[in-house]
């Protein structure tokens, strides 16, 4: 299993990532600032899984949604909260081109798979604690 992140360590990489990740790369053909089924013109191939926000110790992550202010799952503005869903479930991947980060998972339902993909941006990590 790739290595755990927490939250305070997945701010810490994105915030390296944005300092470096500023050239034109094939990754940011399509905006992916809000959640995205992955497109299929992205080449999985340049991009390499560098840790999970998926907690060992954590059998059964919430479904439970952090989306204060209005916002939706869908939105560009959403915090990236990674103790719930669907953050709880995604693997943390750097493009080996760029250096940029990407949130990705799979997200399953009675009939389709679908194959989700968010950009990291650092001033949306919140280490939202999960309520009592």
């Amino acid at each position: 299993m790739a290595e755990y992140l927490n939250a305070a360590t997945l701010l810490d990489l994105a915030q390296r990532a944005e300092q470096r990740g500023t050239a034109p790369c094939t990754c940011t053909k399509t905006p992916l600032d809000g959640w995205q089924s992955q497109p299929l013109s992205l080449d999985e191939s340049q991009f390499a899984e560098i840790g999970t926000l998926l907690a060992e110790d954590d059998p059964v992550p919430t479904f439970s949604e952090y989306l204060p202010v209005k916002t939706t799952y869908w939105s560009a503005e959403a915090p990236i909260a990674p103790r719930y869903f669907p953050y709880n479930r995604c693997a943390v991947w750097e493009c080996s081109l760029c250096g940029r980060l990407y949130l990705r998972y799979t997200e399953g339902g009675g009939y389709f798979v679908d194959r989700r993909i968010r950009a990291v941006q650092s001033a949306l990590i919140e280490d939202a604690p999960l309520p009592v």
